[in-house]
């Protein structure tokens, strides 16, 4: 996926509940933000601007200040794995981001889209962005903008093994020992998640307000879905294990369901709904069949006279109605097991149903009224882990180059050599990349060889300047059929003709003018083959070479390499069968 506004884009089969759960999967992938194919201006080419990655115009998928994104997130459960990411940065009119969410969202999000065994290439700005108000986002605040998440599985994306990314301003998904990551506006928390669906009839146009007893002062206000229906719904991410209360702009519904939504079992909140003093309810639980509408396993709540014996008593059916506050408390808990990505559990969906016989007109908001008296301090139910250090070794896709021959085998190869100009400003390490894996270099040359027949790491070799050890290595040094990467750092210094020699057999068309350049970089091969991807770079005074980036073709006879075979390609065999 390449050059898009938007690489790509799940959306569910369709909506809860109707929807019994599905998956999507996205595996093995290449996600690439602006390649080295800029376009060109005019024709059909309707945009035409900067790019972030070297600043060079180039045509544009969208306006300019259209916000990037390579896999964007909606509604789900998707699943991202086996995926790199590249070259998505950022410039100063348009933000650009590997992974990001539906624009001006009013659905809903569930926290088991996931991502795992991610990879992401130097020249990502923004791994995740959950976005900001103004041009594109709008007001940002939709239902499905302040519930976006997604798990971190592996800790690829965040670093943080097993957690939860979210909006930084959501409080109804974090605890104390969240860390938060200001470029994103997301915020990195450990815990269980799930979801809350709650269906409101008579009157359905409220706004619902709901609220964290650990965190009271960040309340999140959701509209709903604009339809024409008899009801409302609204759909938060909340943090299992912890108590919530819900609010609303006028009286309060006369009928309110609350589905358990990816609740596995013995997964348990509780919730607090506010109601006008007097209020007389009816409390039932049941078990809800989407495919035939019907319900089972009636049961009926009993009222209780204190909140702590609710509390004590969590596998019976029991509420609390707190009349000074207008609270009537339940705990939520899924009573079977959920398999698979259903929403529901196996024995369909489990719901409570509320039927309230209001006497007074009053807005049923119970905030001043329930905080700070329900008010509980934030605690962490599942530690936050340690912030893993090490690179992982099997992220991104396995296949970086895709060809009219996905047989062919390539090696990703980098080079950053730095000027002195460069270094002064304060800018990052010198460097030869090899498949992912990096040789840092200090002051002078530096170069590594790599096997062409099996990709293998052969030598390394530092000169602090060009002298005649180094031109005779350049000459008698380097194995037969090697790739050869050569990158400086700092002021070049030395018999530069010399080396400048030495490298006419390995891919320079003639000894190179290098004497008032600035940095250099090389990718040659020492072979009896020419290969077209030999070239030598340099920047002149004042000027930087930024970081080069070749995928080398390993493996081929042109090459010399021995037993070198490939599987058999399907569709030449069917071609052949054809045409006999």
């Amino acid at each position: 996926f390449s050059d898009n506004g938007i690489g790509l884009s799940f959306a569910s089969d369709g909506s809860f509940p109707k929807d019994e759960g599905s998956s999507q999967e996205i595996s093995e992938s290449l996600f690439v933000g602006e390649s080295g194919n800029y376009g060109s201006q005019g024709g059909q080419n309707k945009y035409w601007g900067v790019g972030g990655v070297d600043g060079k115009n180039r045509t544009l998928p969208r306006d300019k200040t259209f916000p990037i994104r390579g896999f964007q997130i909606y509604d789900g459960p998707v699943h991202v794995t086996k995926t790199t990411f590249q070259n998505y940065m950022a410039t100063p009119v348009r933000f650009a981001s590997a992974v990001g969410f539906f624009l001006k969202n009013p659905w809903q999000l569930t926290p088991k889209n996931s991502l795992s065994l991610v990879k992401f290439g130097t020249s990502v700005s923004l791994k995740v962005f959950f976005g900001k108000p103004g041009p594109w986002f709008d007001s940002y605040d939709l239902d499905g903008d302040k519930n976006a998440v997604f798990h971190d599985i592996d800790g690829s994306v965040t670093g943080y093994t097993d957690t939860y990314v979210g909006r930084m301003d959501n409080f109804l998904i974090q605890h104390p020992q969240c860390k938060n990551l200001t470029s994103w506006f997301g915020s990195v928390c450990s815990g269980k998640f799930a979801q809350v669906y709650v269906q409101t009839r008579r009157p359905q146009n409220l706004t619902m307000t709901i609220v964290r007893d650990e965190y009271s002062r960040h309340p999140m206000t959701l509209r709903g879905i604009n339809q024409r229906a008899d009801f409302q719904q609204y759909q938060p991410v909340v943090m299992l294990q912890k108590g919530y209360t819900i609010h609303w702009n006028g009286r309060a519904p006369e009928e309110t369901f609350l589905y358990l939504i990816n609740f596995n079992k013995d997964d348990w909140i509780q919730v607090g709904l506010c109601y006008p003093q007097g209020t007389v309810f009816q409390v039932i639980a049941d078990i809800y069949q989407r495919q035939n509408s019907t319900a089972h396993g009636v049961e009926d709540y009993a009222a209780v006279p204190s909140l702590k014996e609710m509390q004590n008593k969590p596998e019976q059916r029991l509420y609390y109605f707190d009349n000074s506050t207008g609270l009537l408390f339940l705990i939520l808990q899924a009573r079977y097991r959920r398999e698979g990505h259903s929403y529901c559990s196996t024995q369909g969906c489990e719901r409570v149903k509320i039927t309230a016989i209001m006497r007074s007109q009053s807005v049923s908001s119970c905030m001043s009224a329930g905080y700070p008296k329900y008010s509980t301090l934030p605690k962490a139910t599942v530690a936050m882990p340690p912030k893993s250090l090490v690179n992982c070794e099997d992220c991104g896709a396995s296949q970086l180059v895709f060809t009219s021959d996905p047989h062919q085998i390539y090696l990703l190869v980098q080079i950053q050599s730095l000027s002195k100009g460069e270094i002064q400003q304060g800018h990052g390490e010198s460097y030869i990349s090899v498949n992912g894996t990096k040789f840092p270099f200090q002051r002078g040359f530096f170069t590594v060889t790599v096997d062409a027949c099996s990709g293998a790491v052969t030598k390394k070799m530092s000169f602090a300047k060009a002298d005649e050890a180094m031109a005779r290595y350049l000459r008698t040094g380097i194995s037969q059929r090697s790739i050869i990467l050569l990158g400086s750092k700092d002021t070049i210094s030395g018999d530069i003709d010399a080396i400048s020699g030495e490298m006419v057999p390995l891919g320079t068309a003639k000894p190179a003018q290098l004497r008032k350049k600035e940095s250099i970089a090389f990718f040659g091969y020492k072979g009896e083959f020419n290969p077209s991807w030999t070239r030598l770079y340099s920047s002149p005074a004042g000027r930087s070479l930024h970081l080069l980036e070749k995928y080398i073709p390993l493996q081929l006879q042109d090459y010399g390499c021995t037993n070198v075979t490939k599987p058999p390609r399907k569709e030449l065999e069917l071609l052949q069968k054809a045409l006999q």
